[in-house]
């Protein structure tokens, strides 16, 4: 297939005046992540209006260019699972790609698969089958060989194909409007998580008490900045369940650090003295300040319900012919109904942020009708177990009335 390489800023500076008239703009990106702090860019794939392009970001000391040009306005932006693609146009230039159109979560609104592969949709939207092989090809090497540049064009070739056939199924089932909410709140979420206080996923800290979190967040914050002055994955600097330990043990001795099964090794051991003083200014850390111990209920009501209402999830979002995955996980359920419970139990309820099954589009597809099903307004019953959707939902509209 024919494509351009580019590989110098001049090249780059080119293209982009090219494609500054375009109105679809179709990219890809390889990256790998497993040997540094934020994923390294070795390369961007671009189709736009019949034209092929490769860009070698190793090369070409400055990107800036093309990422201007995404965020510009008088075109549209479709990517496939394009998290890291709009993480490297924010970290560049602070601007999401202009009208940003993501294929794998219209293909979740739609009634396909959520997350569904890039392959899949290509298959089942345009019988089509990409290039494969290459999924584990170190993108850092140099030279790339035609195979592979072959599989990374693959990614991008067909987008505006399936964007097409996407927004169509949108337009007829009237979820252009639920669309474009998703996507803004997508990027809203990507963008707000490059500042957001990620150490609460620590793993194991869920249930710690308000005293051992403030070390596990504040070891957290210095692992973040070792791990970005040594340029390598933060957990190779500290793993999650060192982390945890430290916090439960709330001891800053050196010699009780040291004790900790795990941190034998000897890279660990030259950290230590820098942890110990973490600690001690954690341990110092007024309590009126410390972070907020959040405690999961764990009634064998909610549990139950929780159950119950996944399952009716499910089978609403069947129906309504939208990926399940994509409206809301088992947690959400449970959300919505300890939010229920407690507003009817104290009017407490409305003390924290709506559940998201009970805002926007989500609330039209399954929240009202599980709250009803919380109120008995509507009941479940098995209608034929042999078939594709046993369930039935029967509302009985006197329900509650005196």
């Amino acid at each position: 297939m024919a494509y351009e390489l580019i590989t110098t800023s001049t090249q780059l500076d080119a293209l982009c005046k090219r494609l500054a008239s375009a109105s679809v703009i179709a990219f890809d990106t390889e990256f790998v992540s497993e040997h540094t702090y934020r994923p390294e860019l070795c390369l961007i794939q671009v189709a736009a209006e019949g034209h092929l392009a490769l860009i070698d970001p190793l090369p070409i000391c400055n990107l800036r260019p093309f990422w201007e040009l995404l965020a510009a306005p008088g075109h549209e932006t479709i990517v496939h699972a394009g998290r890291q693609e709009l993480l490297f146009c924010l970290e560049s230039v602070d601007q999401s790609p202009h009208r940003l159109f993501d294929v794998q979560l219209a293909a979740g609104m739609v009634g396909l698969e959520y997350p569904a592969g890039y392959g899949s949709l290509l298959s089942r939207l345009l019988g089509e089958r990409p290039s494969k092989g290459e999924t584990r090809t170190d993108w850092r090497r140099r030279p790339l060989s035609d195979r592979q540049l072959e599989y990374a064009l693959d990614d991008v070739r067909y987008l505006e194909a399936l964007r097409r056939e996407l927004g169509d199924r949108l337009a007829r089932l009237g979820r252009e409007p639920w669309f474009h909410d998703e996507m803004t709140a997508w990027q809203a979420e990507v963008n707000g998580s490059r500042t957001a206080e990620r150490w609460r996923r620590v793993t194991g800290s869920s249930g710690l008490s308000s005293r051992n979190l403030v070390i596990v967040r504040d070891v957290w914050h210095w692992r973040e900045r070792e791990a970005e002055r040594r340029n390598v994955p933060a957990r190779q600097v500290l793993r999650d369940d060192l982390i945890v330990e430290l916090a439960k043990r709330r001891s800053a001795d050196p010699k009780q650090i040291g004790a900790v099964r795990g941190m034998e090794r000897g890279d660990l051991r030259r950290i230590i003295p820098d942890l110990a003083k973490v600690v001690a200014q954690a341990l110092e850390t007024d309590e009126r300040v410390h972070p907020e111990n959040i405690r999961t209920d764990t009634s064998p009501q909610l549990t139950m319900l929780g159950q119950l209402l996944s399952s009716a999830l499910s089978s609403i979002c069947r129906d309504a012919e939208v990926a399940a995955s994509l409206v809301g996980t088992a947690s959400d359920v449970r959300d919505l109904i300890a939010y229920r419970l407690a507003e009817e139990s104290s009017g407490k309820g409305r003390s924290f942020p709506p559940p998201v099954l009970t805002e926007g589009w989500r609330a039209q597809v399954v929240g009202k009708l599980l709250d009803d099903l919380l109120t008995g307004r509507v009941s479940i019953r098995v209608a034929n177990p042999n078939a594709e959707q046993p369930l039935v939902f029967e509302r009985h509209d006197n329900a509650g009335d005196d």
